[in-house]
């Protein structure tokens, strides 16, 4: 392709609209652009890219016994009440009615088609195990869309589901999409790990995130360097040793802290440690009352407390039902007295005694108290997020916390949807059985963008070779210029016979706007061809990742190049 007859209008300031870098360069170079909030148009360079990230994915799934097919991205309503997601789903479900005021949703995900389709077609044993899958279009209506493809409303997805006759054949279904989601990274050239995860609103009983690793990526990911523990901080487990402590040898005691709300300030005025003042977190969980206590350097894991709660929608309380619970402002909650239906407290807490907590009255707290002794727990549950002062929690060693951007998701999910839809077969004996299923999800168009989060530098884009819309550039420097024109033509088709996406730089434009826009793209590999260099018989190649230079000779150009290009397809583990 030549560059005067293509797309690309590049940017040369950063938008004001643009967050992170790879939403900033996803717009300069010529890849995006934005139609609405959260909806952006594919241009040219940027489809090219998800093509060949979608190939890869294709490849290997089908590699993997996966089988390819394409579901309505327009879904009944029927089917999310039957599944009972039609509420759970939340807001982010866009919903509408057709004239026949029948209700609809734009799928966010597929567990319902599928599973409907499955259940009429899928009779016996003999036809299990399945496993379909398609790429395409979702819509999730955020209520912040933002960061470009990284948190879309309208984006590209690759959903796969399985369907087998028991929980082993599931397993296998499971670890054979797990094999195949670290074949797909590979091959796309990226640094990621494979994290333990929550199965949030999918549902299910086990699942692993798939991350991509990036200082700027939202994620956070423990991990441990003595074993292969890898776990999104929603799920990393914390372990917790101790003896149980003697009860607290004085009684709890009411002291006055006129305004004082926060750990910080409580801990300073009472001289104590942060770690010995409790924070008590208020919350409806399905319309109950419940209270959360974790250590006053300890941060709750919102997460861990919907699942230990099996509650279907948490949230924080508002102020009137904690003055109401507490009889007090905000910021004197405590556990001792606290009118509300459950108190649950982080396991460490078991191991300890004598703490600081409110006094449920305003500008009051209690020194003294021995949570057995003086309140109603209901249960010592693993609530808090994990730090790099934890133990890892398999082998002891020590935790780090380092950066991630999800691009995949796979579940266990059991018989969750298969139960509601009634999805069953006849085993060996003619008897009914619910199938087993998983599902498994890859985010196309936010690889894109978490592959430039992961390699850019001040200058633009450093795609991967797999990943890059062309893998090198041709930049003739004076294309008017008979010699130059004829060996940059030259160049450019033996690029194509060896195989290479190349796209050829012919515009009439001066070499240090070429040479801008050319980095911005983020091509692996350019060629430059000028004057001075075809007189002393060479051109000059530049690696984009380590910006290298090499002059190879013009007789040699071949094999030079083919020398180059498999060096930098090693630098990215292909």
């Amino acid at each position: 392709m030549r560059w005067s007859r293509y797309f690309i209008p590049t940017l040369k300031e950063d938008p004001s609209e643009a967050e992170v870098i790879s939403h900033k360069l996803l717009l300069r170079a010529g890849m995006i652009r934005k139609l609405t909030s959260g909806i952006y148009t594919y241009l040219p360079t940027g489809w090219k890219s998800l093509q060949k990230i979608s190939t890869i994915v294709r490849q290997e799934m089908n590699r993997f016994n996966g089988i390819e097919m394409l579901m309505p991205a327009v879904q009944p309503g029927d089917l999310w009440i039957e599944s009972q997601r039609w509420e759970a789903y939340g807001r982010e479900l866009l919903r509408f009615q057709d004239r026949h005021n029948r209700d609809y949703c734009i799928g966010p995900t597929h567990e319902e088609v599928i599973t409907d389709l499955i259940r009429r077609e899928i009779k016996s044993y003999r036809h299990l195990p399945v496993n379909l899958y398609q790429i395409q279009t979702k819509f999730r209506d955020e209520i912040r869309p933002r960061f470009g493809l990284m948190r879309g409303r309208e984006f590209i997805m690759k959903d796969a589901y399985s369907f087998d006759v028991d929980d082993a054949g599931a397993s296998r279904s499971y670890e054979e999409m797990r094999k195949a989601y670290i074949s797909i990274f590979e091959k796309l050239g990226l640094k990621f790990r494979a994290v333990e995860a929550d199965s949030g609103a999918i549902g299910g009983s086990f699942s692993h995130e798939f991350m991509v690793l990036a200082d700027t990526g939202e994620d956070t990911i423990a991990t441990c360097n003595d074993c292969d523990f890898a776990a999104n901080l929603e799920k990393a487990e914390v372990k917790c040793h101790g003896d149980d402590c003697a009860e607290c040898a004085l009684p709890a005691e009411k002291i006055a802290t006129p305004g004082l709300h926060t750990v910080d300030e409580v801990a300073d005025f009472l001289k104590v440690p942060a770690g010995k003042v409790i924070k008590t977190m208020l919350y409806k969980a399905d319309g109950r009352s419940i209270a959360a206590l974790v250590r006053g350097d300890r941060e709750l894991n919102e997460i861990k407390l919907k699942n230990i709660l099996n509650a279907q929608n948490l949230e924080m309380a508002r102020q009137a039902d904690i003055e109401s619970w507490t009889g007090a402002r905000v910021g004197f909650a405590g556990p001792v007295g606290l009118n509300v239906d459950r108190i649950v407290a982080d396991l460490e807490l078991q191991f300890d005694t004598d703490w600081v907590t409110g006094a449920n009255e305003t500008d009051a707290h209690l020194k003294h108290v021995d949570l057995r002794r003086d309140a109603q727990i209901g249960g010592y549950f693993d609530l808090r997020i994990i730090t790099e002062k934890d133990p890892c929690p398999r082998c002891e060693g020590n935790i780090y916390l380092t950066k991630g951007i999800e691009v995949g998701h796979i579940f266990k999910l059991g018989t969750k949807y298969s139960q509601a839809m009634k999805a069953t077969y006849l085993d060996e004996g003619g008897k009914e059985k619910l199938i087993v299923m998983g599902c498994y999800g890859i985010g196309v168009s936010r690889i894109l963008a978490a592959c430039i989060e992961q390699n850019h530098d001040q200058n633009g884009i450093i795609f991967t070779p797999a990943i890059a819309p062309f893998e090198a550039v041709v930049i003739a420097l004076n294309y008017k210029d008979e010699q130059v024109g004829k060996e940059a033509d030259n160049v450019y088709e033996k690029l194509k016979t060896m195989g290479v996406d190349v796209l050829l730089d012919d515009r009439d434009e001066r070499p240090g706007f070429k040479f801008k826009d050319v980095d911005l793209i983020g091509s692996p590999i350019q060629i430059v061809i000028g004057g001075k260099g075809i007189k002393n018989g060479i051109f000059e190649v530049k690696i984009r990742h380590s910006g290298q230079r090499f002059e190879i000779p013009m007789d040699n150009f071949d094999d030079e190049f083919a020398s180059i290009r498999k060096d930098v397809h090693a630098h990215f583990g292909l």
